[in-house]
């Protein structure tokens, strides 16, 4: 599944779907087509839908907003801002694990763009009884892209996700880091990181740089699949 990768994170609110669509705008703008699927979403309000995960991945690839849109892309959506487990459990549902992969194998390999897959949560949130989103990202086999953050605690966040990533043969491709709105700081966290992760490569984004992501695009870009 060329010209695909799974966007994860080392826990929520760290920037995956700042990342995805900061990426999708500017392949966008080198001309490459380019896809955005958010699979589950938790915490989702259909009166909010433009403001959703789904709905800013629309709008970055250039795609209206609307509730068919968002389902097109975001087929398992709950109302509770919990771990999707939890979410489903609430309205009586769950989320099939053989379906929610057998859909993005569909999606992925009908698609003649690049396509992002945003996860949910964490590399470790759980799915159902026995998948966690590791297990997700280990069915599709695409490369892995870790969103990580500078907030305090950050780094044992992040080398934890890598640390649970290689023990199952799905060693991140790239990491970017992420600056939090309260944290140690981009350098700090860099610093502390490097030593530990080989040859894996690091992008620093800082906050609202516009600049930052267009590298990380650009390099992505230039490193297919």
């Amino acid at each position: 599944m060329g010209n695909a990768y799974f966007i994860t994170a080392t826990g929520t609110d760290t920037g995956k779907t700042f990342v995805a669509e900061g990426l999708a705008r500017a392949w966008r703008r080198r001309g490459r087509a380019v896809r955005a699927l958010k699979p589950v979403m938790s915490g989702y309000s259909p009166e909010q839908a433009s403001q959703s995960d789904a709905g800013r991945l629309l709008a970055a690839c250039g795609e209206a907003v609307t509730q068919g849109s968002v389902a097109a892309i975001s087929p398992w959506r709950f109302a509770a801002p919990l771990s999707p487990d939890r979410a489903a459990a609430l309205e009586g549902r769950s989320i099939d694990f053989d379906d929610l992969v057998a859909w993005c194998r569909r999606e992925v390999l009908r698609s003649q763009d690049a396509v992002l897959v945003e996860g949910v949560g964490g590399v470790m949130v759980p799915l159902d009884e026995h998948n966690t989103v590791r297990e997700w990202i280990i069915a599709l086999d695409l490369p892995v892209l870790l969103v990580a953050g500078t907030y305090l605690g950050g780094v044992s966040h992040a080398l934890t996700a890598v640390a649970a990533l290689r023990e199952v043969g799905a060693t991140p491709s790239v990491i970017a880091v992420n600056e939090s709105v309260d944290g140690v700081g981009l350098e700090t966290t860099l610093a502390s990181l490097r030593p530990h992760l080989d040859n894996i490569p690091i992008f620093a984004i800082g906050r609202d740089d516009a600049p930052g992501l267009e590298g990380f695009a650009a390099d992505i870009l230039a490193s297919d699949p």
